[in-house]
């Protein structure tokens, strides 16, 4: 069958190239400098370049040297086991009107701007992600600010508003469309340069965080991680495939959930089913750290539903601009909700990449999108799609948790793993129609506990997380 693609699954600006050819539909593109078929459409004979050619540039603010490095102006560092930034001597009060409630109120706010961060290459994309605690009441901006390679600088672009709950209390949760300065663009939840053959590229930027709370109140936010994921993938429809690597065998204990048996569920946070991927696949990871709701939190759930915290997931994932779970660092957001854990949005170049996190015990979500003859065994085309690598076999076939199976039973599926390899990091597909549509490039949530080994906090750095 032929599963319809979600009203955003995997959002990003369509690559040049392929919009002289086909009609491009709403999957993310990583626009890129134009090879030596510049002037025509990419083919999949085409020469496919070497992950490694696919630079990715993870940095965060994490430490209590990395907040006082920053310039903040009413913010506050609180030290401890997990160092971050909260409302001190507020900078000023403003009004927000919630454009989902068209509720006005005003709050106290305070404002932390980060180093510039100089990239070691041009990036044609950036996808922030953030870690925090918002109190009832509070709530956080992430901005990006940057610097192209032709001397100028980016406006300072809204990366998401959050809040962790949805009390009549709290904002709704949102990306901000319309963000665009004719070089870049916002597309949700993802930086984009408008049109990358032109050779412009982000050489630097900076991360500003805004912390609000209601006039007078003593509760705060406090952001523990704030970081961005840089990146310029080539335009590809293929990778050359990866040579198992010494997690052959391996596959770790992660429960399985299905999002198909939540179809029709919630229409207010879109409908599950299909919708739901991504908060089913962060359902999976969160309870594998052994982390997520209580029974009273699930209280609201109607009790005939199996696997609750999949619907409590898809509620406080919500993106209420974008209409749909699937934000990626909203994601992120709501896994490092729980105590002690920790998310992370980013790019990965090989299944090797994804082998050394399993073999340390941390499992990874990947995004693809693919129809269903490029990926043996799926038998549904996607868009776009969050599933979570459990493990692999002992001939380096991917284990994959893929929430699109018709019940928890069915999740476990083994892919081969040279066509895995190509529908997660390759850039540009060639659809149903026959046109050509994008691809994620290679992207992942990663998430973790903050108490992990140092033996596992290698192993993030081994992939370019700290």
């Amino acid at each position: 069958m032929t599963r319809p693609a979600p009203r955003r699954a995997v959002l990003a600006a369509a690559l040049a190239t392929a919009a002289t050819v086909a009609v491009v539909d709403p999957a993310r593109a990583s626009a890129a400098p134009h090879s030596a078929t510049a002037g025509r459409p990419a083919h999949p004979a085409d020469t496919a370049p070497a992950p490694q050619d696919a630079p990715v540039d993870y940095h965060s603010w994490t430490t209590y040297t990395d907040w006082r490095c920053g310039a903040g102006h009413g913010t506050l560092v609180v030290p401890g086991r997990r160092p971050g930034i909260a409302v001190g001597h507020p900078a000023g009060t403003t009004s927000y009107t919630d454009p989902h409630t068209s509720t006005t109120a005003d709050y106290e706010y305070a404002v932390w701007t980060s180093p510039r961060h100089q990239l070691r290459f041009g990036a044609s994309q950036l996808v922030a992600s953030w870690n925090a605690a918002t109190p009832e009441g509070t709530w956080i901006q992430v901005e990006m600010g940057g610097t192209y390679s032709d001397g100028t600088a980016t406006p300072w672009y809204v990366m998401g508003r959050w809040t962790s709950g949805d009390s009549d209390a709290d904002i709704r949760r949102t990306s901000l469309d319309g963000q665009d300065d004719g070089k870049s663009n916002i597309g949700t939840d993802t930086f984009a340069i408008d049109d990358a053959s032109t050779g412009l590229r982000l050489t630097a930027y900076q991360l500003r965080v805004t912390l609000y709370r209601k006039p007078g109140d003593q509760a705060s936010p406090i952001v523990w991680r704030v970081g961005a994921m840089a990146s310029d993938i080539p335009d590809r429809f293929t990778v050359p495939a990866s040579t198992p690597g010494d997690a052959a065998g391996i596959e770790l204990p992660v429960p399985t959930f299905s999002q198909d048996i939540h179809k029709g569920q919630y229409p207010q946070y879109d409908n599950g089913g299909e919708a739901w991927c991504s908060p089913t696949s962060s359902s999976m990871v969160v309870k594998y750290w052994g982390r997520g709701p209580s029974q009273a939190q699930l209280a609201w759930v109607d009790p005939t539903y199996a696997d609750p915290e999949v619907d409590y997931a898809a509620r406080y994932t919500y993106d209420y601009q974008y209409e749909g779970c699937g934000n990626w660092p909203f994601n992120a957001a709501y896994a490092a909700s729980w105590p002690d854990m920790e998310g992370v949005v980013t790019r990965l170049h090989s299944l090797n990449d994804i082998e050394h996190l399993i073999k340390h015990g941390i499992p990874v979500i990947t995004s693809q999108s693919f129809i269903a003859s490029d990926l043996d065994g799926a038998n549904y085309s996607t868009s776009g799609h969050l599933m979570c690598i459990a493990g692999f076999t002992a001939d380096g076939d991917v284990v994959a948790h893929d929430p699109a199976s018709s019940d928890d039973a069915a999740v476990r599926n083994v892919y081969r793993r040279a066509q895995f390899e190509t529908v997660w990091l390759r850039t540009q597909r060639i659809n149903a129609t026959g046109g050509v549509s994008s691809g994620s490039g290679g992207v992942v949530y990663v998430y973790f506990p903050t108490d992990i080994t140092p033996v596992q906090r290698l192993a993030l750095a081994g992939v370019g997380i700290r």
